[in-house]
């Protein structure tokens, strides 16, 4: 079986996390190796990073996309790990081009730029992984299949939430690359917090519950002075089924790394997961709580979830496993449409349908909170 072929936009800069996690999670089944890249903004940089990385670089995504149509570049999809900004430009040409691509999320910048790659995909229907990476996490999938096949019924409450403390101080003042671009509107976008990991608390409530965003409620909160954008987002929402959400995330929780998780409480049971503690799935069905832990081996985990387990109970699936499991569903995706019945069926990720909705979920907590709380329909 040969590898696929994978171009990575972005993420290849000094002060880029997120670049080498992908080339980590890209290379973990053995099944897919990052194979070129315009890494960086300046194009002799990119180069230098290429070099670095030892894959084929161009000096510009443009570049490295008249190198597949010209046929002198293979790709079987491409990667984007850059700033928010220069995410839409790249994937809605790569879209248009007929090549997949998996996105750093959120997924553009405005609410109109989604809809555009949304109509960019359609005449091919072209594979869109929206890269949410705790998705990718098999207890979250689990969660979402219990959901999905009634095990908790219907759902009446959820509450979702991702808290941080990295940006408890003016950290942009002091150049450090994360908090500079993330704080700046010309790169990030109408929301810092709400955009950043609010749309992870987001897509906890919505793609685990099956449900989507009727309205919201929202205050936002800019704590350190000078700040432009949020460094603190909280939102009620009302569910497409009449459910109430409490979808909060904050960047001023001094002490917090990563809290992201979610409760869901149905007519038949509840559900919670935290992200810190991602090997287990509490389920309450009443007097008895049951955990459920991950393992390749357990006879409890889904048809849909056991071929994105990789080791032993016992043993950890963290995060670089999370997200090769998305790249795991754009491989599944691409090996079936191309004819291989051995390929298992992709687990239903977040793609560009939920990137346009957490586009205007955001959209809808910035106007609102600018109305004092006022209730704004998605």
């Amino acid at each position: 079986m040969a590898k696929l072929r994978v171009g990575m936009i972005g993420g290849g800069g000094p002060g880029s996390f997120f670049g080498m996690v992908h080339n980590r999670a890209i290379s973990l089944d053995a099944s897919r190796e990052l194979v070129a890249g315009a890494l960086r903004t300046d194009p002799a940089a990119a180069l230098a990073a290429a070099a670095a990385w030892g894959i084929e670089g161009y000096g510009d995504w443009q570049s490295m996309l008249a190198a597949v149509q010209s046929g002198k570049l293979c790709l079987d999809y491409v990667t984007i790990v850059t700033p928010n900004h220069a995410h839409y430009a790249p994937a809605r040409a790569f879209l248009a081009a007929g090549i997949p691509v998996l996105c750093e999320k959120p997924m553009t910048m405005t609410v109109e730029e989604a809809e555009d790659m949304v109509a960019a995909a359609a005449p091919g229907n072209v594979p869109f992984v929206l890269a949410h990476t705790y998705t990718g996490h098999p207890m979250m999938m689990f969660a979402k299949e219990l959901v999905r096949t009634g095990q908790i019924g219907e759902v009446r409450k959820i509450e979702s939430w991702y808290n941080q403390g990295w940006l408890a101080s003016d950290l942009e003042a002091s150049g450090q690359q994360q908090a500079a671009w993330r704080t700046d509107p010309q790169r990030t976008g109408i929301s810092n917090c709400g955009g950043d990991i609010g749309t992870h608390a987001f897509i906890a409530a919505t793609w685990v519950s099956g449900l989507g965003v009727a309205r919201v409620s929202a205050r936002l909160n800019s704590f350190v002075p000078g700040r432009v954008l949020d460094d603190d987002f909280n939102v009620i929402a009302e569910m497409s089924n009449g459910a109430t959400a409490l979808i909060h995330a904050t960047q001023i929780a001094i002490g917090y790394k990563n809290d992201n998780g979610f409760r869901i409480f149905g007519t038949k049971g509840s559900l919670e997961w935290h992200q810190e503690r991602a090997e287990k799935l509490l389920v309450r069905r009443g007097e008895v709580d049951e955990v459920y832990w991950i393992g390749a081996g357990f006879s409890y985990i889904p048809a849909s979830v056991k071929p994105y387990l990789r080791v032993p109970a016992g043993h950890h699936e963290d995060f670089f496993p999370a997200l090769a499991n998305l790249h795991q569903t754009m491989e599944f995706t691409l090996r079936r449409r191309r004819g291989d019945g051995t390929a298992p069926t992709p687990f239903d990720h977040p793609g560009l349908a939920e990137g346009v909705a957490g586009m205007r979920f955001v959209r809808a907590a910035v106007e609102s909170s600018k109305a004092r709380g006022a209730w704004t329909e998605l």
